[in-house]
């Protein structure tokens, strides 16, 4: 049997959820903390039988880190629902309120998106993550999380259905899909299920959106860049660079394509290929950097300082998920800029710098979801901005763009409330409009 019916009902109590009170809301969050607490043991129970699972299946280690919910994780997601209950209430604000005529007012709130279906990779945490963030903005879920955690994502799913549902939440405003003809069917949805966000490799995301009429939210590429300008300190530069690359080597805002100012090229790149042959980072450099480093003699010592290279073309520059990383010389930041939206997947891009006004110049128009100054890119993240977590990161430019927590997941209504008029009595003259912006709550 499939999840069809499943999710036409969904669609059908969607509305219910989206009525229920902001104090409702915050009780089923606080309900669903509590149970994971209680439950602890069972859930890290069913998490050691994935993890032996990927034991046998001989998963690599760093997608096993990963799979493991333990108590650091469990933390972690409660201390992301207490964020949730904290934040304001994202239903009902009015953000628009006109006057169109005398007893004619107009008013723009916001509203539940509806029916969301989330597609995300092997992370246990992301089903507590997303799950929260749908209960807080009054979404139905249909949630399908990666293979690899399924005991564990099963018995979070039990555990969270169960606690909304006693909060009061319709019984149906959660759906926990299982296997992989399930996404099929949900793809087909079209109609039932107002949204999907898919979280995966590149070639998933891409089956997602072209095997749809669903809108589809989200990214198929991570490249995210950081440009070290001629102004740079360098003493900052190497740490963010580190970080940015091995702080979660998997993440798709780790950095892919690292872009040096030629000015301060001979004085920066051995610091820079030192510092990645020590953290066991492969770079990829132009026939530029591979010359430069020759001049450098950084090649000659490879054997000594463990230092990783290979040169490559441009066109190969391309989002990694390892420890690796390509590197390009520019002239200045206008270089950058261009290589930047040429190439990049508009997702997260630095700049390294002491002048702001190269700073400015380059956040102006670098056409990215998020662009930073003198920082990882690694702080591209819902629970970093402190939307409390994220469903995931968009590059879209409709509706949600970046981490989407909150406010990525409402959009909003139009409420008009007369005294009985009519159009017709404005189409011919009668009557006119006087609009008059009220204000705002």
């Amino acid at each position: 049997m499939g999840i069809k019916e499943d999710v036409r009902n969904m669609k059908l109590v969607s509305p219910y959820v989206a009525a229920l009170s902001v104090g409702k809301r915050d009780a089923a969050l606080e309900k669903v903390a509590e149970a994971i607490e209680a439950k602890k043991e069972e859930i890290f129970a069913e998490n050691e039988k994935d993890l032996a699972a990927a034991k046998e299946m001989n998963i690599a280690d760093a997608v096993v880190k990963r799979l493991k919910f333990n108590e650091d994780k469990l933390r972690d997601v409660i201390r992301g629902i207490d964020q949730l209950i904290d934040l304001p209430d994202p239903l009902g604000r009015k953000t628009l309120a006109r006057q169109l005529d005398e007893g004619l007012i107009l008013n723009r709130v916001t509203c539940p998106i509806g029916v969301i279906g989330v597609i995300f990779e092997a992370r246990p945490d992301a089903m507590v993550q997303i799950s929260s963030l749908c209960i807080k903005s009054g979404n139905c879920a249909i949630l399908k999380g990666g293979k690899e955690t399924s005991n564990t994502n099963r018995i979070l799913f039990e555990i969270i259905n169960e606690a909304v549902i006693s909060a009061g939440f319709p019984k149906g405003c959660l759906l926990l899909a299982e296997t992989h003809s399930e996404i099929d069917e949900l793809l087909d949805c079209y109609g039932l299920v107002d949204l999907i966000i898919p979280r995966g490799s590149n070639s998933f995301v891409q089956y997602i959106m072209n095997n749809t009429k669903i809108p589809v939210m989200g990214h198929a590429d991570g490249i995210c860049h950081i440009y070290v300008d001629a102004a740079a300190d360098q003493e900052k530069a190497i740490p963010i660079i580190l970080d940015a690359k091995t702080q979660y080597t998997a993440a798709c805002n780790a950095v892919e394509t690292l872009l040096i100012n030629r000015s301060i090229a001979r004085e920066f790149v051995p610091k820079l290929s030192n510092a990645l042959a020590e953290a066991g980072i492969e770079l990829k450099g132009t026939k530029e950097v591979t010359e430069l480093l020759d001049e450098l003699g950084c090649l000659d010592n490879k054997a000594e300082t463990g230092l990783q290279y290979e040169e490559i073309a441009e066109s190969d520059f391309k989002e990694y998920l390892a420890l690796k990383v390509s590197a390009k010389l520019v002239e200045d930041v206008d270089e950058a800029i261009d290589h930047i939206n040429r190439f990049g997947s508009h997702h997260t891009d630095s700049i390294i710098t002491e002048d702001d006004d190269i700073a400015d110049r380059f956040m102006q128009l670098v056409d990215s979801a998020g662009v930073y100054q003198n920082c990882s890119t690694r702080f591209a993240d819902g629970f970093r901005y402190g939307f409390g977590a994220e469903v995931g990161i968009s590059t879209s430019k409709l509706h949600a763009r970046g981490p989407v927590g909150l406010e990525g997941l409402v959009t909003y209504k139009y409420k008009l409330y007369g005294s009985g008029q009519i159009v017709g009595d404005y189409a011919s003259g009668k009557s006119e409009f006087h609009f008059k912006d009220l204000e705002e709550e």
